[in-house]
């Protein structure tokens, strides 16, 4: 089990702050953001349309990061400053 948390704009577009994936099998963010496309493909071309911002266990991360079971996942979107 995995829990994805999603931040600002992505959970507004999303319609979720959170979801636990119970049977990922994968190992790394790729692999999450591939088996949310399964789940439901409208959030994979939001998650995939523009650079989106991963960070596991609160440590910002990439789509290489390892994920293991356990694991928190957060997505949030681009930041701009001002």
């Amino acid at each position: 089990m995995i829990k994805l948390l999603f931040f600002a704009e992505l959970r507004e577009r999303l319609g979720e702050s959170e979801m636990v994936m119970m049977d990922f099998s994968g190992s790394t963010v790729a692999d999450v953001v591939n088996d949310i496309k399964q789940l439901n493909p409208r959030w994979y071309n939001i998650l995939t349309e523009q650079k989106v911002l991963v960070a596991i266990n609160h440590t910002m991360s990439g789509l290489s990061g390892a994920v293991r079971s356990g694991d928190e996942v957060a997505f949030f979107p681009p930041v701009t400053g001002g």
